[in-house]
């Protein structure tokens, strides 16, 4: 076996000659150089860029929270009025097929804030697969609200209608 080898070997040599050679030798060395040069190099690099990453981060964070905090007053900032919200919640209601009570809200904006919220608790009668699909088309086309508590309650077992009440907020920038 060691014999065959040795004359396969040897052929191959003659096959490709000397510059054949010379290029497997160069193929073997480069190889080697990759992975035990440059894979450790590229490692380290990495390391070192995430480190910069954490070091940048800390230094500028009120440069960082104050671009944050540009972007949600941007999309907080909508033409509506809260009338506006209000009546779409409502066609919202009466196309998923949930009996709205009256609703109630109030106004909270704290003083020298840019931001003005609206706080609604809106009494709600209908099936659980009604009730989920208002929730999931208020906040998916009122894009300034959110649930803030919701409260199921069902007087029988066998009743398949829900009463809820939800707490629910709009979120606006003052004009």
């Amino acid at each position: 076996m060691k014999r065959r080898v040795t004359e396969q070997l040897y052929r191959l040599r003659d096959q490709l000659g000397a510059m054949g050679m010379v290029a497997l030798a160069l193929f073997v060395v480069a190889g080697a150089f990759m992975t035990l040069v440059l894979q450790p190099l590229k490692e380290q690099s990495r390391v070192l860029a995430a480190k910069a990453d954490m070091i940048e981060n800390r230094a500028a964070p009120a440069a960082n929270s104050g671009a944050k905090l540009a972007a949600v007053y941007d999309y907080l900032r909508k033409p509506e009025q809260t009338t506006d919200w209000l009546a779409k919640l409502y066609a919202i209601g009466h196309s998923t097929g949930v009996e709205l009570a009256q609703a109630s809200y109030k106004s909270q904006s704290a003083p020298g804030g840019k931001l003005e919220r609206y706080e609604i608790v809106l009494p709600l009668t209908g099936s659980y697969s009604q009730m989920r699909e208002f929730l999931k088309r208020s906040l998916a086309e009122v894009p300034v609200l959110s649930l803030d508590q919701i409260s199921l309650k069902r007087e029988n077992r066998r009743d398949g209608t829900v009463q809820a009440e939800l707490r629910l907020t709009l979120h606006m920038v003052k004009p």
